[in-house]
């Protein structure tokens, strides 16, 4: 079985800003939180992502390239708004972090992602790192898409 150990984390600064990115629009055919279909498109690369319930920082992953012609058709039948976002890798003590930049609904959020060998694995936190939100199930992509960032990050603020 495919796995994905990923960490996720809120994002301070701009320090990360300058590194390479790329535009990626994402939409879900199905987010139910046992498992989730999604459609990405990443330049003029797209592909259908399938995956199961998170336990901890885990979860089954598989994906699959597709045409860019049939992920285009796909992203109207989106289960929610189709998510926008830039993906900035940044490289931080050997280890690579996806920075993801949100617009749309869902501007003002900004989020790193470092994917592990296993959970417990250390590693070590850039200084715009800011707080943990592994767990939050607010910050899943999937539920962005269904309750989006500016919906409630008033609430999120005052905490």
């Amino acid at each position: 079985m495919a796995a994905e150990i990923e960490r996720k984390f809120l994002v301070r600064g701009d320090a990360w800003r300058d590194s390479p990115h790329q535009r990626l629009c994402q939409c879900y055919l199905n987010r139910d939180k046992a498992r989730t279909v999604r459609v990405r498109i990443a330049g003029d690369e797209a592909f259908l992502t399938i995956k199961g319930i998170t336990r901890g920082a885990t979860r089954a992953e598989f994906e699959y390239p597709i045409p860019l012609k049939d992920a285009q058709q796909l992203l109207t039948l989106s289960d929610g708004p189709v998510i926008e976002k830039n993906r900035h890798i940044v490289v931080h003590a050997g280890s690579r972090w996806e920075v993801d930049e949100f617009f749309g609904e869902n501007t003002g959020l900004v989020m790193a992602e470092i994917e592990l060998q296993s959970e417990d694995q250390p590693f070590s936190r850039p200084p715009w790192l800011g707080q943990e939100v592994t767990h939050d199930r607010r910050y899943y992509n999937s539920n962005l898409a269904g309750h989006p960032y500016r919906e409630w990050r008033n609430d999120t603020i005052q905490r």
